[in-house]
């Protein structure tokens, strides 16, 4: 909580606070399922007060995020109202980049997959046509959950832009504006309406309920915050006041720790936050894609190595969009199509290494010409909402970890054997990147000196080894080998679980699942040798949890 609660100056970040404690609460909403939760277990659970679970609630509920699902008997009074979470209310996009293959699927708040598209995905046919197709993908996607909806969704398509922040809710690892659930009001593509900028953005993105919004100052037209008017639900708000849930809560109420929920930050639109603090996240909002304190924007850094950038063409806003990928096209104007709520933006999971922090590819593997590309850049702009980056691995390792696999603060191993060899880690319940996301490239340690050559420059890799025994047919050797590998992992972390997955052990998931155990019992130094499975899910789905986990207090599992 240190880092949430704190300022870069040591003062306490309220904002932050706020939004953090939200997420809490949607995570428990989500966690109760059908069945429901309470107020009252909120409050006990998150340790907030019921008067701050109260005004979270209601404002959950005002966002449709949150709904009544009946009554709970009580051991004394009335029974209890019980909340859950209303899946539909959000989605996100996940898109697997494999080296021959795309597969994009669109997911609920629960993660449920409601459409899905597959198509051919050349990887190395350079920066513009993989962009392209990603998009075309996506939109096609899109438009097909909307036709097939039809007139069930009265909201229509709401990306966030013009839409919602989704109750203040902090985006991936809790940071700025920046790929997670803020939005970009009036950008062109999936968000449907007019691009003003051409890139999305936090100014003029409009808050809770949709208002006007400008630089540093917060949405939700109409809908005062936390200082004492209207609660979003239609309550009153703070200072003695009933809330929404008609629960008198004393001035200065306690959110959590002894921190006071803030009173002179306004909710209404056209009020300004203090020194330009952005509602969701407290941090500074500024005219489009808003990046972490001393992280340049991708899009003004050197030229990839080897493969163009976008070039600098003007887009219909005036800013440079890639040359040859048109502005979004396809996907219908909001007011048009109902069908789809929130969209909160696309996960991107592929092969690396790569700079997840800041969406830059590295020298993909087999691929060095991407060194240096802006990925998620490129998407934002064609796409017009919130892109995520990051390795195939990561992504699956978060998805697995926001299931349950592991337990809470386990570590395992996912192992992804398809097109290539990686892995990703998940230590102490977190997925770990490493200091420069760079962790997990299992495949290109060296297991046999002098060995066959491999695609990153080594030889005698476990991934060469590997996928040179599944094209020889031999695929028990292929486990064997990747057994070794697994082993030197286990007994370097000393994890508690190992997960398979990838299009070549699946189609002999026995074989695999039987070699690895074998080597991983073998080389065992304790009696309690590591399990091995095979993991459930794939990649593509935890890269739509790299936009629905931070949502629900999870950004790494």
């Amino acid at each position: 909580m240190a880092d949430v609660n704190r300022t870069n100056g040591g003062g306490v970040n309220l904002l932050a606070l706020r939004s953090h404690n939200t997420a809490l609460v949607l995570g428990l909403l989500r966690r109760a399922g059908a069945e429901g939760i309470s107020r009252l277990e909120l409050a006990e659970r998150t340790g907030l007060t019921p008067q701050a679970v109260s005004k979270i609630t209601g404002r959950l509920r005002e966002e449709g995020l949150a709904t009544e699902a009946g009554r709970r008997a009580s051991t004394g009074g009335k029974p209890r109202t019980v909340l859950r979470l209303v899946p539909d209310a959000g989605h996100a996009i996940g898109a697997h980049l494999d080296r021959d293959e795309l597969r994009v699927l669109l997911v609920d708040l629960d993660g449920t997959v409601v459409s899905e598209r597959r198509a051919p995905l050349d990887l190395g046919a350079g920066a513009e046509a993989v962009v392209g197709a990603v998009a075309t993908e996506i939109e096609r996607l899109v438009g097909e959950w909307v036709a097939g909806r039809g007139s069930a969704g009265a909201a229509g398509v709401r990306a966030l832009a013009g839409g919602r922040d989704l109750a203040g809710v902090p985006g991936p690892a809790g940071g700025p504006k920046t790929a997670g659930v803020s939005g970009s009001a009036g950008v062109s593509g999936l968000a449907g309406g007019p691009k003003t900028a051409g890139v999305s953005g936090s100014a003029g993105v409009s808050g809770l309920a949709g208002g006007p919004k400008t630089a540093g100052v917060s949405g939700s037209a109409g809908v005062p915050g936390p200082a004492g008017g209207p609660e979003s639900a239609g309550g009153p708000g703070l200072d003695g006041v009933p809330d929404a849930a008609g629960v008198s809560e004393p001035a200065g109420a306690h959110e959590s720790a002894g921190v006071p929920e803030p009173n002179n930050v306004r909710d209404r639109a056209g009020t300004p936050d203090p020194a330009g603090v952005s509602e969701l996240t407290g941090s500074p909002a500024r005219a489009g894609v808003s990046r972490p304190a001393g992280v340049p924007d991708p899009v003004e850094m050197a030229e990839p190595t080897g493969v163009p950038a976008p070039d600098r063409a003007p887009s219909s806003a005036g800013v440079p969009g890639p040359t040859g990928v048109p502005e979004s096209a396809g996907v219908p104007d909001p007011a048009e199509a109902p069908g789809l709520d929130a969209l909160l933006g696309v996960g991107v999971a592929l092969p690396g290494p790569l700079d997840h922090a800041r969406g830059i590819l590295h020298r993909v593997t087999g691929f060095p010409e991407w060194d240096g590309f802006p990925l998620r850049a490129a998407l934002e702009r064609r796409l017009g909402v919130p892109v995520v980056v990051d390795k195939d691995t990561n992504a699956a390792a978060l998805g697995l970890a926001v299931s349950g696999e592991g337990g809470p603060g386990g570590s395992f191993a996912y192992l992804h054997l398809g097109t290539g060899l990686g892995a990703g880690l998940v230590i102490g319940g977190a997925v770990h990147r490493g200091a420069r996301t760079g962790a997990g490239e299992f495949g290109h340690q060296v297991i046999q000196l002098d060995g066959p050559p491999c695609g990153c420059g080594n030889r005698g890799c476990v991934e060469a080894l590997c996928l040179g025994a599944v094209a020889r047919g031999e695929a028990a050797e292929a486990a064997r080998v990747l057994g070794e590998g697994a082993a030197n992992l286990v007994g370097l972390l000393d994890i508690d679980l190992v997960l398979l997955g990838g299009r070549t052990v699946l189609a002999d998931p026995e074989t695999f699942l039987r070699g690895v155990s074998t080597v991983i019992d073998g080389r065992a130094r304790s009696e309690a040798a590591v399990p091995v499975r095979i993991a459930p899910g794939g990649v593509a789905e935890g890269a739509a949890q790299l936009l629905l986990a931070p949502l629900f207090g999870q950004a790494d599992g």
